[in-house]
């Protein structure tokens, strides 16, 4: 996405204004030469009334801080144990990196400020093992976060929590980010990593439930690169404790941040709790999208030009397919009741959501709509998708006998010489 393309931003920006975004920021990217690009987008998210917490981890540094000191330390990640030698370095590792964020903000002219919000207790003794400084969240201080928040101050939230007697433990930033997210009612979580994404078997995925994403965990779970197995864990701990949406996505990315929130096809991997996508009957508003998104197939010849006047004459055959409110793909469905057919027609996916199995979810929808208005058999014309009616959807290849008398004088006309595929609906 081009940080000039407003008119994508701008379709967001009702939806984000007022909301709370949680940003969970790895150590490694806030000493990455990209944290500056960062901190711009987060600049921009506040321009657009976007409130913003940034959380951040240190592992990378107390990794650099143990080798500098020759210790081996107790654990890495802030869910394991934490010795006290361990501890000494996180303080050191997630001070400086506070440091660094709050110069960085100030450079561009944005107030932040260090927050005590995290209330913790010790994690204990798990199994018979004491996980001595380790902490588990017990309460975020909320107050303060939304005293901060309706400041404009930017609360900046380190991998440490501490109880009432002033003692300080190490806290996963992962569980940081769930739990201020929860507490503040955020819309997203963004974790912000060295990875492109989630992938399994080297495929990256865009989007999943968090329920798929269980399964995965699941039956799976080792073939996840093992620095996002938390990503993963706490993304599903998110969704379960009721915020929406949490992204992953890599910091090192220029211009990532704000492309994976203002885009439909986004960089990263996005994780949901409830159902964002849908199909729904296309709307005169829709007609300038529906041509946008079959402008390249038209020009390619997959399908056949139509103008605004002609999809509007039969609005109610076609329909969107949107991914949080915006349209991906669409289809259309005319029918020939005499004859107990329909025509599949206009289906066309964005280029950014290609094989991710929307088409097929479409000629099922139209499918199910053919047998719900009595028809019994599906025809569809394709120059070039054949093969993938064939194979994916089940049509076997007719005859242009097949196809309606008005239909059948239409396809003669054209010159096309489509192929005409059919598919008997079971009942």
């Amino acid at each position: 996405m081009k940080p000039t393309d407003l008119r994508e931003i701008l379709q967001y920006i009702p939806s984000f204004r007022e909301k709370t975004f949680v940003l969970s920021v790895d150590g490694a990217i806030v000493t990455d030469e990209n944290f500056a690009n960062i901190l711009l987008d987060i600049a921009v998210l506040r321009s657009l009334s976007i409130r913003v917490v940034l959380v951040h981890g240190a592992s990378a540094q107390i990794q650099e801080l143990a080798v500098q000191r020759q210790i081996i330390p107790s654990d890495l990640e802030g869910s394991g144990i934490t010795n006290a030698e361990t501890l000494e370095l996180a303080l050191i590792a997630a001070n400086r990196l506070t440091h660094e964020i709050l110069e960085g903000l100030s450079a561009i002219d944005m107030r932040a400020a260090c927050t005590n919000a995290i209330v913790a207790h010790p994690m204990g003794i798990l199994q018979g093992i004491d996980h001595l400084f380790t902490g588990k969240v017990e309460r975020v201080d909320v107050e303060l976060l939304h005293t901060l928040l309706e400041r404009n101050i930017v609360p900046v939230v380190p991998p440490l929590g501490f109880d009432g007697d002033g003692r300080t433990y190490r806290v996963n930033s992962d569980s940081v980010a769930v739990a201020v997210a929860e507490a503040l009612r955020a819309s997203k979580i963004i974790f912000i990593t060295s990875q492109d994404g989630l992938f399994v078997q080297g495929q990256l995925f865009r989007q999943m439930s968090a329920s798929d994403l269980e399964a995965v965990l699941a039956t799976r779970r080792g073939e996840l690169l093992r620095e996002l197995v938390s990503k993963a864990v706490h993304a599903i701990a998110a969704c379960h404790a009721g915020v929406p949406r949490v992204h992953i996505i890599n910091g090192r990315v220029d211009e990532g941040l704000l492309a994976e929130v203002f885009s439909n096809e986004g960089v990263g991997t996005l994780i949901y709790a409830n159902e964002y996508q849908q199909v729904r009957h296309a709307m005169k508003k829709d007609i300038r999208r529906i041509l946008t998104l079959t402008k390249n197939a038209v020009a390619n010849n997959e399908l056949v030009k139509r103008t605004r006047s002609s999809i509007e004459k039969k609005l109610g055959d076609y329909y969107l397919f949107e991914i949080d409110g915006n349209p991906v793909a669409c289809v259309a469905l005319h029918p020939y009741i005499e004859q107990g057919k329909g025509e599949v027609a206009c289906l066309c996916v964005h280029p950014s959501h290609e094989n991710q199995g929307i088409g097929r979810k479409l000629i099922q929808f139209v499918e199910n709509k053919a047998r719900e208005a009595g028809l019994n058999e599906l025809i569809v014309l394709s120059t070039q998708a054949f093969n993938y009616f064939q194979s994916k959807a089940g049509f076997t290849e007719g005859t242009p006998d097949d196809l309606p008398p008005n239909r059948r004088e239409r396809y003669d006309q054209s010159g096309r010489r489509s192929k005409v595929l059919v598919k008997k609906l079971a009942k």
